[in-house]
């Protein structure tokens, strides 16, 4: 049993409106199994993260409505955003399966939903780690971050580095955490222009996107990535996914397809691919190996 923080505790109830997958909405904030800024227990589901006015700890048990409790200085923003963060405000009546597989999962699970952090910074920061390296890569990267210059949390939890603090991490540091040169400037830049990216999630869509993207070291994956995250965008699809065109491919093809093959598949689905590429993704369908694994690279050895 996780021992319950001491503090001010703040409540909310709230109850879905109709089917509704919570913890799912919830998870894709979840990185690697031992992430310090999120937990799955027997307590319920566990998060630390940031908000404008400091580090909030937020814990979920679902039982048919959600009993939400929060701690720490972004307590209250945390339960002001809990609906939005739990796909409340993620409307998909307009979605039209057009693919045999697209309808049967949907029709499956009719309660996926894209929930929305209402905030850039903490995702944004995690989806910068993952350019171009193996999850087991990016998760140890985000672990030892966390710990290391993030802020401890109630129950043992650790919200993610702040701006500030990524800018006084030494270049030794970095290299410790195992994250190489152009990562690590990618990092910097938008942590200088944090605040700024923050009015992403107020333009939303391809403007948030954009403005996203007007950092250097960020492109349309890492833009996409923080865009299904921050605002649940529907049509974020990550588009240079080592992957995701794979796995799209062989489930409603049956073979390998490239990214710009992919688009031209699921153009239908516009603008809501990011969901479509979901059910797909949640059909569990796999697509053939025929070679290794990729071999993870240890940057922190060079």
């Amino acid at each position: 049993m996780t021992a319950i923080p001491t503090g001010t505790e703040r409540t909310r109830h709230w109850v879905p409106d109709g089917p509704h997958d919570v913890a799912g909405a919830l998870r894709p904030l979840r990185r690697g199994p031992h992430d310090p800024a999120f937990r799955e227990d027997a307590d319920g589901l566990w998060l630390a993260a940031n908000t404008p006015e400091g580090v909030g700890t937020l814990r979920l048990r679902i039982a048919g409505e959600v009993h939400a409790s929060a701690w720490g200085p972004g307590a209250d923003l945390l339960l002001d955003g809990l609906p939005a963060l739990l796909g409340a405000s993620d409307d998909d009546s307009d979605f039209v399966a057009h693919h045999p597989l697209v309808a049967e999962v949907r029709r499956r699970r009719p309660g996926m939903r894209l929930g929305a952090t209402g905030r850039v910074w903490d995702v944004l920061l995690a989806a910068i780690i993952e350019q171009k390296v193996t999850g087991t890569e990016a998760h140890r990267t985000w672990r030892d971050l966390a710990r290391r210059f993030g802020t401890p949390a109630p129950s043992g939890l650790f919200a993610p580095p702040t701006p500030q603090a990524v800018m006084g991490i030494e270049d030794w540091e970095w290299h410790k955490a195992g994250l190489d040169g152009a990562r690590r400037r990618t990092v910097l830049a938008a942590a200088q222009v944090a605040g700024r990216l923050e009015r992403a999630v107020e333009l939303g869509g391809a403007a948030g996107r954009e403005l996203l993207c007007k950092v250097p070291g960020i492109g349309v994956w890492t833009a996409a990535e923080v865009a299904q995250r921050a605002w649940g965008d529907p049509d974020a699809l990550s588009v240079g996914d080592y992957h995701l065109s794979n796995l799209i491919g062989h489930a409603l093809l049956g073979r390998r397809i490239t990214d710009d093959q992919m688009l031209e598949e699921l153009a239908v689905y516009e603008p809501q691919r990011h969901r479509a590429a979901l059910y797909v993704l949640a059909a569990g369908l796999g697509k053939p190996r025929f070679a290794p694994r990729f071999s993870p690279r240890d940057y922190r050895r060079f």
